[in-house]
């Protein structure tokens, strides 16, 4: 198992949710974090869990789906600890609930922008950064979800994110930088919903695990976090 003791990990969408946990997840490592949101504010709740796991904490706001968000999410970094060693591509948005012949072009792109563009991008700007120091982890996001055609673009979306995933870790073979999509389940989310299959906890300790590769891990997988449910 990796010690991810004075890494610094990137979790967008940090504020609840599967991201929430997953800052939690990271503190009983002593793995430094990165938390994001759209607004500061929203991350009070998740700085209050936090504390007191003897690691450092940074904030970050800014909304992934727009070029000028994900420049304030860079900056950010850059004012605080200027690396990220790990990258949790956590945030996303459900696309609206219609029948598949009435989702407009709009719903397409507000939904891509946020689930893949905002995925490719901070890739792109974090990953050169891990190939120079050997050593990175990428966590995108995935889902289990199918055969619901209403929310196409949420589905088409995160199955985008598995092919992109999929090339990023064959471009990245011999790095040590390690990308893997992550499959949290149906959780009862803010996303989700209430009738979801699992609580939110249940996404740990499975949403650790492509974090936790050791040097020559598995890269292009999808991990299911149900998988190691306990």
């Amino acid at each position: 198992m990796n010690s991810l003791s004075g890494k610094w990990t990137l979790i967008t969408g940090s504020s609840r949710g599967i991201g929430q946990q997953i800052a939690l997840g990271l503190a009983d490592h002593q793995c430094n974090l990165i938390l994001h949101a759209r607004k500061i504010g929203h991350l009070d709740k998740t700085v209050q869990l936090v504390a007191g796991h003897n690691v450092d904490v940074h904030c970050v706001a800014g909304d992934v789906g727009t070029p000028e968000g994900r420049q304030m999410i860079l900056e950010g970094v850059e004012d605080g600890p200027d690396r990220v060693d790990i990258l949790y591509n956590n945030a996303a948005i459900m696309s609206p609930w219609k029948e598949i012949w009435e989702i407009t072009e709009e719903d397409w792109q507000q939904t891509f922008a946020v689930n893949l563009f905002g995925v490719v991008e901070l890739c792109r700007h974090f990953v050169p950064a891990m190939v120079a120091r050997k050593f990175g982890r990428v966590v995108n996001l995935s889902s289990g979800i199918r055969d619901i055609p209403q929310l196409a673009p949420y589905s088409v979306s995160k199955a985008a994110v598995d092919k992109y995933t999929a090339d990023l870790a064959a471009q990245l073979k011999e790095t040590n930088v390690l990308v893997n999509a992550l499959d949290p389940g149906w959780l009862k989310t803010d996303l989700g919903g209430p009738d979801a299959d699992y609580e939110v906890e249940t996404v740990l300790p499975g949403a650790l695990v492509p974090a936790l590769l050791e040097a020559g891990g598995d890269s292009g997988k999808v991990f299911a976090a149900q998988d190691y449910r306990v």
